[in-house]
């Protein structure tokens, strides 16, 4: 069945590359169109590369030029490796997928203690839980942090449901952290090295990276870099030494392009590059299977209908599974704040399409992506074109528009610190931890202990208060509401513009005052 199986390699349809020419006329469109910092494109047919180009810079202005070996982050395109590394340790005997978590790891507790039992290593995968969507991530995003794998484990307790276990898909990242430690447990070694040990060498990833590492040792990284396509961009440089990640297991590895096609080969084409140095198969085809099945539908859009003429849209074990055009889509996107990847596999023509950006870069991404998806899927149409897709998605721009300017805070003035109707203090949520809300010269700030960059000034916006974030790679602002009560005094945050990213998850944080700003 499409969407119960993986299909062999042996029976894909052989697919017909498309003018190189063409394709990159498809890109330098793209480039033209939203000037991304830095971009690289892969593409490959049954197991050969046939396109790749680069494009930008690692930093803008920097002069050094993106190649196939520069490292990017690939964010939640790192899901369906650990996946991959849970199915390695399967095959090997060392644990079930239907095996309870707490079998793994014994202080594992989620809000209700019925799941908490319930809850199986195949649930972590497929965003299941009954928590909303990206419920906990202020713990992993915006990053770097002072949050460990410890902490976000610990504060799952403190998230509560809004959907019972198991009924519907709400996508998390969370639980991926959680995955990557089961798969730790299980497997003998911290998550990094399990990484390194069954997906980078045997599958010769020479330049992913995971866990901590020197950035002038590894060289040619792309930086992220915050604003849009007609604003200027500003490039946050990594710190000398890259710390090890809490969410690496949900979206923390850095991979180049060539890396990036040589993983999209051992799934298309497993008997030539699915085999490890050894030459023992990477994953058995029970596992390629399991990777691959209908594990939890997912809405269909009316983009993918309209767009695709799709017919079911399904989560597998870190992929996305639909219907292009008649043929199979297995695929993942990746998205931090200045970072942006796509993979794309068509396994029945044994296609594999790659696309990595260092800036905000999500009508690049989707409107590239679609393109040479219809390379394969619909040749003969010469009007499936960036500027159509573009077009397109501007078509729907007035009510997004709309949406942000009702969204807007409007005019605004900062609180002052003499305010007797601010109750600043400390304040302290179950799973975030502590937050300042003190004076700060004639302003008051708020401030996040364990998330640094979730620091900025409290404003006025009519008789509301917002916290204006002082990064400009923070893009979610947050209301702010107190309620005065008998016992103490609560302070809780929702997000200005209610379509803002899920992962800016303030409506899951209640913060209790816990002492003044002077105490110790």
């Amino acid at each position: 069945m499409l969407c119960g199986a993986a299909l062999s390699p042996a029976t894909a349809a052989e697919a017909v590359p498309p003018d190189p020419v063409v394709i990159e006329a498809d890109v330098d469109a793209a480039v033209e169109r939203y000037r991304p910092p830095g971009l690289a494109v892969g593409i490959i047919v049954d197991g050969e590369v046939v396109f790749t180009a680069t494009r930008g810079e690692l930093a803008a202005g920097g002069g050094q030029p993106v190649d196939r070996d520069t490292l990017f982050q690939i964010a939640s395109n790192s899901k369906a490796m650990t996946a991959a590394v849970l199915a390695r340790l399967v095959d090997q005997g060392k644990l079930a997928w239907t095996d309870p978590v707490v079998r793994h790891l014994p202080d594992f507790r989620m809000y209700d203690d019925w799941v908490t039992r319930e809850m199986q290593v195949r649930d972590l995968l497929i965003h299941n839980s009954g928590l909303g969507a990206g419920a906990g991530d202020l713990m992993l995003w915006p990053g770097p942090n002072r949050f460990s794998r410890q902490d976000v484990i610990h504060g799952l307790r403190h998230l509560k449901p809004v959907y019972s276990f198991r009924s519907r898909y709400a996508y998390d990242n969370t639980l991926y952290i959680v995955a990557g430690e089961v798969a730790a447990a299980a497997g003998g070694a911290p998550f990094d090295r399990l990484l390194r040990r069954e997906l980078f060498e045997p599958l010769g990833l020479r330049r992913c990276q995971a866990g901590r590492w020197l950035r002038d040792e590894v060289g040619n990284i792309a930086q992220p870099h915050a604003g849009g396509a007609d604003g200027h961009r500003v490039a946050r440089a990594d710190p000398e030494i890259v710390e090890d990640p809490p969410m690496l297991a949900a979206g923390g590895i850095r991979c180049s392009l060539d890396d990036m096609l040589r993983w999209a080969a051992m799934w298309l084409q497993p008997e030539r590059h699915g085999l490890d140095a050894g030459g023992r198969p990477f994953l058995s085809a029970t596992q390629r299977e399991e990777a691959w099945k209908t594990h939890m539908p997912m809405p269909l859009t009316t983009r993918m209908r309209e767009w695709d003429n799709s017919h079911f849209s399904a989560y597998g074990y870190g992929w996305r599974l639909t219907d292009v055009d008649g043929t199979w889509k297995v695929s993942h996107t990746g998205t931090l704040s200045g970072m942006y990847s796509s993979l794309t596999l068509l396994p029945e023509k044994g296609v594999g399409i790659v696309i990595l950006a260092n800036g905000e870069m999500d009508e690049l991404r989707t409107v590239l992506g679609q393109v040479l998806v219809k390379r394969f899927t619909r040749p003969a149409d010469a009007t499936l074109t960036v500027a159509h897709y573009a077009g397109l998605l501007a078509a729907t721009a007035p009510a997004a528009a709309n949406a942000a300017t009702a969204a807007d805070a409007g005019p605004r003035k900062p609180a002052l610190a003499s305010d007797a109707q601010v109750p600043t203090g400390r304040y302290r949520d179950p799973w975030f931890g502590e937050v300042a809300l003190c004076p700060n010269g004639e302003g008051i700030e708020f401030r996040a202990l364990k998330s640094p960059r979730l620091a900025g000034a409290l404003h006025y916006s009519g008789e509301r208060l917002l916290v204006d974030w002082h990064d400009p790679g923070v893009d979610a602002e947050a209301w702010v509401h107190f309620d005065q009560r008998d016992d103490g005094t609560r302070m809780t945050l929702a997000k200005v513009d209610p379509a803002a990213d899920f992962s800016y998850d303030y409506e899951d944080l209640a913060f209790e005052r816990t002492g003044d700003c002077d105490a110790p």
